[in-house]
Order: C-alpha cells, then structure tokens, then sequence
C-alpha cells in the first residue's frame, strides 16, 4: 500500500512539474506589446495580428494600449510590456539620461510623419506663408508629430513660437476634440481622423507632414537592451511576423487592408479606414522592410536638433540592431 502510494505522488509529481514546464514554455513565447496609440497608422501591426503572422512563428502576443510616449516608455522600463511601439526619439532620451540598460532599436514599422495639416476653412492655393499669424493646434513637446511638423515650418521659413500662435497644452488624445470644439485655424491630425473631419466638414487636409520632413524612423519595435541578449530567437521571430505583414500590406489594396484591420476600429467606416490607408501608401508611410536606415536615421536626429530636443548626436549603430530585420528580409 505505502509502494502504491509513494508511485502515485512520484506521478503526480511528475505531472506538475510537466505542467509547470508547459507552463513556462508558454510564458516564453509570449510578447507584451505596448503601443503609444491606437493607429491606422499601424496597420501592419494590425496585420500581423489578424493573419496569424506571430503564431507562425510560435508567438503569442498580448497588445495594449499605452497612450503616450512618456507611460509607453515607462511600461518598457519597469518590466510592464516586453516590446514598445513608439517614436524611435524615445530611445534616444532613455540614452541621454545614461541608462544603464539602454532601448534598442529591432524593427521599424512606419517610415514617414503620420500627420496631415489640416485647415478649418478649405484652402484652395494654399502656401505655407498662409499660416503666418493663424492659431496653430499643435502637438506635445519633445514628441515626434511636433518636432517633424516645426521642423517642417522652419523649412518653410516659419518660427513656430513666434510667426503663430502655437497652442500644445492640450493632451494627445483631446487635440481633435479641441479643434472640432472651435480652438485653432489649423491642425496637426493623424489618419483616420483628418479624413473624418473632411467628410464631416469640420476641416480639410491641405498638406502631409510625412512628405515635408522626409524618411524618419517614425514609431519602431524596441525593447531593453538585457531583453534582447535573453530572447534573440523570440526577437526574430517577432521580426519575421512584421516583415510578413509588412510585405503583405504592400502586395494588398487599401480595401482589403482596411478589412483585415478593421476589428482593431469597430466604430470607423470602412470607407474612412481605406482612404487612411490609401493615404498612408501613397505617401510611403508604411516601411517595407523592418530595417533601420542610417539617412533615416541621421533625419531622425537633425529633426530633434532643430526642436532643441538633442544632447549630442548617436549614431544608429549605439541604438539599433538590425540583424533581426535583416534576416527577416532573407
């Protein structure tokens, strides 16, 4: 009797410590991933989610919502998400505080500005002079959608603080309620909400930010430099699965995208979210491949010199590894 018993708390025992490793594994393959905002602009993402692009590669991913660069960083760094969707820029402040554990750079999603100037009254002929002593709604200070479009107005010959009335008091996620509210003559808007405010009549898109200020490595996949020397395997794969979206985003129209996509914006149009897309595409803001270009790059840092947000400048290979996109490219 006591043999028999003995035997069935081994097997048991055996069985736990089965379940435990399962367990494990299970929690191995799993990726938390913060992203700064819900976006079309992320299509791709969305992508790979819904085309089982990471569970190809073994992955389980859990995505949220992290609403703004400063908790998105602040999520990454206390161990809250494993992987970060957010402005490259954010590295490179983890950087000059002298992190010991500096954000690496793996995978860049979008390429370009993802905002568009959008005008209360329409604007035919419009010219950039036009917005010389208007109210201008901006965007957060030391946040990419600002830098790109000041460093847009600089290029036009426009002193953001002091050739308009500059507002950027307002949160990120209030900016469009803002405007439809009445505050500002021009706007700084992503998609889908600029294509939104045209249909409604509350605005019009008369120019992108993403064509003026050129290649940037907008909002890229980035992790602590300790997480990628543990799960170089998992990194890759998690690379793989956007590179497959991102291929696949490029072979498919706006409409089949915006379908894919559209669990991710169940009170957008269908139409509204194709447009987005479509804009998005013409417009070269979606990257088709994860790497990280070195001119992108240096863009990148002549964006955040001229708003003054710039200790020194880095060289991508001190913030980016792109081993992992490379190989997904193979």
């Amino acid at each position: 009797m006591k043999g028999k018993r003995y035997a069935m708390l081994a097997m048991a025992l055996v069985m736990l410590f089965a379940g435990a490793l399962a367990g494990c594994g299970g929690k191995e393959n799993t990726v938390k991933i913060g992203e700064v905002t819900r976006s079309v602009f992320y299509a791709p993402q969305y992508v790979a989610l819904e085309k089982g692009f990471f569970e190809e590669e073994g992955l389980k991913v859990e995505l949220q919502t992290t609403a703004g660069g400063d908790k998105t960083m602040t999520a990454l760094l206390s161990g809250a998400i494993d992987v970060a969707l957010v402005g490259a820029e954010t590295s490179i402040y983890v950087y000059q505080q002298g992190a010991e554990d500096p954000v690496i750079n793996f995978a860049q999603l979008t390429q370009t500005d993802g905002t568009f100037l959008v005008s209360r009254e329409a604007a035919p002929g419009f010219d950039w002079n036009d917005l010389k002593g208007s109210v201008f709604l901006g965007q957060r200070k030391g946040g990419m959608p600002q830098m790109a479009g000041e460093f847009t107005l600089k290029k036009h010959g426009i002193d953001p603080h002091s050739d308009l009335e500059l507002i950027q008091n307002i949160e990120f996620a209030n900016i469009a309620a803002a405007f439809a509210s009445g505050t500002g003559q021009y706007v700084q808007l992503f998609e889908p909400q600029a294509s939104i405010f045209e249909r409604e009549g509350k605005g019009h898109v008369i120019a992108s930010f993403g064509t003026e200020s050129g290649r940037l490595p907008y909002t890229v996949y980035m992790t602590k430099q300790s997480y990628i020397a543990q799960n170089k395997e998992l990194v890759q794969k998690f690379a793989n699965a956007i590179q497959k979206a991102q291929t696949w985003v490029q072979e498919h129209s706006p409409e089949e995208t915006a379908k894919t996509i559209a669990p991710y914006f169940k009170d957008t149009d269908q139409e509204i979210l194709a447009s987005s897309v479509k804009r998005y595409l013409e417009q070269g803001s979606y990257a088709e491949s994860p790497r990280l270009e070195e001119a992108a790059w240096n863009n990148l840092l002549d964006v955040m010199e001229s708003a003054g947000e710039l200790k020194q400048r880095v060289e991508l290979g001190e913030l980016a590894d792109n081993s992992f996109a490379e190989s997904a490219g193979k």
